[in-house]
Parts: C-alpha cells; structure tokens; sequence
C-alpha cells in the first residue's frame, strides 16, 4: 500500500487534551511488547488448532498428534510455546501428560478471534 492510499489530514494540528488522556491510559512499553508477543502465539494455525482440541477435551501430546495428523515431537515444540505463554498447563498422569488449557480467557480470546474474523 502507497502512502497516498490513506487519507491524511489537510492540515497539521495536534488536539493536545486528547493526548493527554490518551497517553494517561497507555499501558507501559514492557507490558505493550508482552501483548503483542502473546499475540505472535496465535499467529501459528497449528498452535490455534491445538487450542481447538483442547477446547473439547484434556488430552495426551499421543492423542494430540493423532488428531491433528502429526508427529509427537512437532507438538511437543508447539504445546512448549503455548505453555510458555501461559495458555495451556500440563499435569502428569502416570506415563502421560495430559495437556488442557490454562483457564477461560484463551477460549475468550480465540471466540473473539472467531467472531471478528466472521463480520
């Protein structure tokens, strides 16, 4: 896109109380770099489609990789970059850890995702 293809205003003038309360409410540049790496989480289609599995149900990295068609390792690196992201936790049982996700706010995010996508 070409500068020219987005409107500008005519003239320079900056509505200086605006900014104030716009820079008042402007989360600080360490929790603006966390977000936006959040967000960088969900731009991988496999991570989202993990996500989907365990909208459904708590499942093993076996049940996982048969679901989705691949291999344990290349899961195992995905549910790595959503643990530590903080979306999904892993608990032991037995032999197997069983994945599920962190709490209601990754279906939150996802189901706002959805629905912004689908207007």
């Amino acid at each position: 896109m070409a500068i020219h293809d987005v409107e500008c205003c005519e003239d320079q003038h900056v509505h200086e109380e605006l900014l104030k309360k716009v820079n008042a409410r402007m989360p600080d540049e360490d929790e603006l770099y966390d977000l936006a790496e959040l967000f960088k989480v969900f731009g991988d289609s496999t991570r989202i489609r993990i996500l989907f599995v365990l909208f459904e149900e708590e499942v093993c990295v076996c049940d996982l990789a048969s679901a989705l068609n691949m291999t344990q390792s290349a899961v195992s690196h995905q549910l790595k970059i959503l643990k530590q992201a903080k979306l999904v936790s892993g608990r032991r049982d037995g032999k197997s850890v069983i994945y599920s996700l962190a709490d209601d706010h990754v279906r939150g995010i996802i189901a706002q995702g959805l629905e912004h996508i689908e207007e």
